[in-house]
């Protein structure tokens, strides 16, 4: 029988946890335990003291973006998207590039780093739009294009009617940097085909991961939870993502949301609080001991639980996002200032730092300041230049910086450097 004391001796001595010691915490109302439990694990993992340690608990980082949603034109009619619009609908709209240009040069003069570019499946964007867009953006406005998503991409595959490595293939070539986790929601099939029926089912989500992966590029895992999944199909989301990580370590970062009913066809469904937030936050970080940074979710948890959630494991804030439309068309609308967000963190006891997608520190203007290592994904993306970076998400390094391409350590006596 598993007991709590069990988990902590495994966590104690760097142990992986199984299936059943998720399934416990996730059914224990011993959250306080638990989250002290996610916070050994955080500074084990980043190189921080334990907490009894005069140094402080250690650096939170954030990044300065804008979530640009190209379009909210959908034929995949997810269950529980409030943002989405069908083909005809009045309130569609298909943004022109010089609109998404011009969202770029605001970001920029705001300090952005990067744009998380996403939308609907439109019926008519196929790999072509997608080369025309991207290509405007690196000729006119060049920032890193943290873009689409696993759905967005076999969408885009399918009306195209080309294999999904070359997609992938173009896409990169054509100016995609990274891809963000999007449309994870729950791995588990069951739940998908109640709650997004049309969209792509969990093996189809992690094989575009995979192939991106495989192709040299880096993506973040998400989760979206608290609707009509068991506990045991979240610990089952959480083993498929650790298993795949284990295989290509490609993944950054994961971050974990509750579901937002408001708006949607779902409205029915009752939502989680944070209790459970906090404590399906901190098991990820046990259970998911391959991936280094985990994100609160201030977007759907407000601001100030997401700094309690930096005491459950969780060391960044995630974006201060110009822009945001999905989550906040299900009346969830919580953006921050560089101002405020820095304050949550130095209240909750943490040193603040920016970063970019590849969790480099990076300066007001973007430039890297301390560069950051993945051993792992090194050695897995060795046949394409090990720890690489596309070119535009390096920019020159300010005065007295640490270059790009020199070794930085991982962690430093002060505190997490990723």
């Amino acid at each position: 029988m598993v007991t709590l004391s069990d988990i902590a001796a495994k966590v104690r001595d760097g142990a992986r946890l199984s299936d059943d010691d998720a399934l416990f915490l996730l059914h224990s109302d011993e959250l306080v335990a638990i989250g002290r439990l996610a916070d050994s694990r955080r500074r084990r993992v980043h190189g921080v003291p334990d907490a009894t340690s005069a140094q402080g608990p250690g650096t939170v980082t954030y990044i300065v973006d804008r979530n640009i949603n190209y379009t909210n034109v959908c034929v995949t009619l997810c269950k529980f998207c409030a943002f989405y619009r069908r083909p005809g609908d009045p309130e569609g709209y298909d943004h022109p590039i010089e609109t998404i240009l011009q969202k770029i040069r605001e970001t920029r003069a705001l300090g952005g780093v990067q744009i998380l570019l996403q939308g609907g499946h439109h019926p008519a964007y196929g790999v072509e739009r997608y080369e025309e867009l991207f290509g405007a953006i690196k000729r006119h406005e060049p920032i890193h294009i943290h873009g689409l998503s696993p759905s967005e991409i076999l969408h885009c595959a399918h009306v195209s009617k080309l294999p999904l490595a070359r997609v992938v293939e173009r896409l990169a070539a054509a100016g995609l940097d990274s891809m963000p986790g999007g449309g994870g929601e729950i791995l588990v099939d069951r739940v998908r085909r109640v709650i997004s029926p049309l969209k792509t089912m969990s093996d189809d989500w992690l094989s575009v991961h995979r192939v991106v992966h495989r192709q040299g590029l880096r993506t973040t895992a998400t989760m979206m939870f608290g609707h009509v999944e068991t506990v045991a199909e979240r610990v089952e989301h959480l083993r498929r993502i650790r298993e795949l990580q284990d295989e290509t370590a490609g993944f950054t970062a994961f971050i974990s949301w509750t579901f937002q009913s408001p708006n949607t066809d779902m409205a029915d469904v009752p939502m989680t609080g944070g209790f459970d937030y906090l404590r399906t936050a901190a098991v990820s970080r046990l259970y998911l001991d391959n991936i280094r940074n985990f994100q609160a979710s201030f977007v759907t948890q407000g601001i100030d639980l997401a700094a309690v959630s930096l005491h459950y494991g969780m060391n960044d804030m995630g974006s201060v996002m110009i822009e945001e439309n999905v989550v906040s068309a299900a009346n969830c609308e919580c953006l921050a200032t560089i101002d405020v967000l820095e304050r949550q963190i130095r209240d909750a006891g943490f040193e603040p730092a920016r970063r970019n997608m590849f969790y480099d520190r990076v300066d007001e203007q973007g430039r890297v300041l301390q560069r950051t290592t993945d051993p792992a994904w090194a050695a897995a993306n060795a046949a394409r230049g090990g720890d690489t970076r596309p070119a535009a998400a390096v920019p020159a390094s300010a005065a007295g910086a640490t270059p790009a391409d020199a070794p930085v350590p991982v962690a430093t006596r002060s505190g997490v450097t990723r």
